[in-house]
């Protein structure tokens, strides 16, 4: 039979329980529908899992890629890993030599005091205040004021710096002091800190 002599009405009198007497028109669309519904009901409760899964694998294989590319990188270079370890060390117990201990701040101290008496600078206040505790190591602040010109300032604070304890200056200031001998004096008043090395328990 032609599809030109296949309608709608034909087709609603197609018995179901006789398939082999249709026609082959309507055979053939049976089949595309039932082919047609088999790749959907196949793609929604199947094929579409496997995609996802598909895709979650592949951003897993991504992430996998770079991890590995990342410790390569680092197997590659750890040699010069262990010699930054080992420089970062040697340059962190140097600076811990810099802090004095507990035994040592009343020295440091004296140093101070006597770096400002040989630049000529009078002292008006030397007054250690209460230990600040961090980490590993503890701060020492001073408050300091003295009186002299600008260059024995300028001395002073190069001298402080020679230390070989850290002593770090804070908080300057420079005001107009006192006339003495026809001379203009400066007074100049400034926060100091050095740093003592907390042994273990402290």
């Amino acid at each position: 039979m032609s599809i030109k002599k296949i309608d709608f009405e034909q087709l609603k009198t197609l018995d179901f329980n006789d398939v082999g007497s249709w026609p082959l028109i309507a055979k053939a669309i049976a089949i595309v529908l039932i082919s047609v519904a088999v790749l959907f009901f196949g793609y929604w409760f199947d094929t579409q899992q496997q995609l996802e899964v598909l895709k979650q694998a592949e951003q897993k294989e991504v992430e996998l890629k770079d991890a590995f590319r990342a410790k390569q990188i680092k197997a590659i270079n750890l040699e010069d890993y262990k010699q930054q370890m080992a420089d970062m060390e040697r340059s962190f117990g140097a600076m811990l030599r810099q802090l004095p201990s507990k035994t040592e701040v009343a020295e440091l101290l004296v140093d101070i005091s006597q770096a400002g008496l040989a630049n000529g600078l009078e002292f008006e206040l030397f007054k250690p205040l209460a230990e600040v505790p961090a980490e590993f190591y503890s701060e020492l602040p001073i408050d300091i004021k003295v009186t002299g010109n600008y260059h024995d300032f300028g001395r002073f604070v190069s001298d402080v710096a020679a230390l070989p304890r850290i002593v770090t200056l804070h908080d300057i200031g420079v005001t107009a002091g006192k006339e003495a001998n026809n001379a203009k004096r400066l007074s100049m008043s400034v926060k100091a800190k050095t740093y003592r090395y907390l042994e273990e328990g402290q």
